[in-house]
């Protein structure tokens, strides 16, 4: 299978720059993951799709201020890590630039005397090891010294940081959102509740590789990144009761997907685990536990548009692209939404 198999035509105009004033406004495009049928809804309307004993999986991570701009110890000239997965206390996988310049031994100041690094070890794929020497609490330092870092396509400043997270987010750990929750308030997530949907918190903290590019022709030959997840007991016994009685799991945003699978993967019971994935779902790919999936607009040749082209079929899922670019549909982290389901039972009543 390539790589371009499934790209798609997005004009530049359609990538969301900032959210919408309402997280529930956003537009929401049903697809029958069996037919490839849509319909044109809000994501306010997604209840009307749901029913008493569904299951939504969310992940609960929160985005940290990953981004830290700094400068050389012995030049002062400027330099800029992204915090990519944290190894111990203070040592850390991180993106740099300019990176032929923060070379091993390579020492930097981000608040002097307060947070300063050196470069420990250019890893194969340019990710650097970063030592961090700090006075304090780490995560406060955090606070200060650095960003949340928005995806390369976002250009526009954010005024308020609290809308690049979910309202349900509790372990912080991410350096970029799970962008499939971003449709949910509180309101929303309690009349769910309210109306008999279970809802199961995991956590998978989403790495910079998300948005790296599949390089390679055949996709078979792609490397994808590891992240970090934590299935925990109380998910477990709510998602194993639910397959056991044939209720549908459904999984809110692709980093949920991956986690599950993962599980599913290396346990059909499902018992609660921690540890990282590097799992790859595309076309082919047999689901184990996600029976529906709520999702936003990824890239094209993305390893995001392959997995949902996993679960409704590449065919269906570029025409029901082809179908939100003519319609104007918002693409990508501040955009729109995607519930792709089994249509027919989603509507029954």
């Amino acid at each position: 299978m390539k790589t371009h198999d499934f790209y798609y035509d997005l004009p530049e105009e359609l990538i969301a720059q900032v959210p919408i004033k309402e997280r529930t406004a956003s537009r929401l495009l049903v697809l029958d993951k069996n037919t490839g049928e849509t319909e044109d809804r809000h994501f306010s309307d997604l209840p009307e799709y749901l029913h008493k004993g569904d299951v939504l999986v969310i992940n609960n991570t929160r985005v940290i201020p990953a981004r830290l701009l700094g400068s050389r110890a012995d030049t002062g000239s400027p330099v800029e890590l992204l915090l990519l997965k944290r190894i111990d206390d203070n040592h850390w996988e991180t993106l740099a630039r300019p990176g032929k310049k923060i070379r091993e031994g390579r020492k930097m100041v981000f608040i002097k005397d307060v947070l300063e690094a050196e470069c420990e070890q250019v890893l194969d794929n340019g990710n650097r090891i970063i030592r961090f020497d700090y006075d304090g609490i780490w995560e406060e330092i955090l606070d200060k010294a650095g960003t949340v870092p928005l995806p390369p396509y976002i250009h526009e400043k954010l005024d308020d940081p609290e809308r690049y997270q979910t309202v349900y987010n509790k372990d912080p750990g991410s350096a970029a959102a799970p962008t499939a929750g971003l449709h949910f308030t509180k309101e929303l997530l309690q009349s769910l509740k309210d109306s008999g949907i279970e809802i199961a918190e995991l956590t998978l903290h989403v790495g910079l590789g998300t948005f790296r590019p599949v390089k390679e022709d055949d996709i078979m030959n792609h490397e994808m990144h590891s992240e970090w997840y934590d299935f925990p007991k109380e998910a477990s016994d709510i998602v194993r009761k639910a397959r056991a009685e044939g209720r549908r799991i459904i999984s809110v945003g692709t980093t949920s997907t991956r986690t599950l699978e993962a599980v599913a993967k290396d346990d059909p019971e499902m018992m609660p685990h921690s540890g990282y994935t590097q799992i790859f779902i595309y076309p082919g790919f047999e689901f184990k536990c996600v029976d529906s999936l709520i999702t936003n607009f990824h890239l094209p040749e993305s390893t995001l548009i392959m997995l949902v082209s996993a679960l409704a079929g590449r065919e269906h899922v570029l025409e029901a692209y082809k179908h939100a670019v003519e319609n104007r549909y918002r693409f990508f982290s501040f955009g729109d939404a995607m519930f792709i389901t089994d249509l027919h039972y989603a509507k029954k009543r």
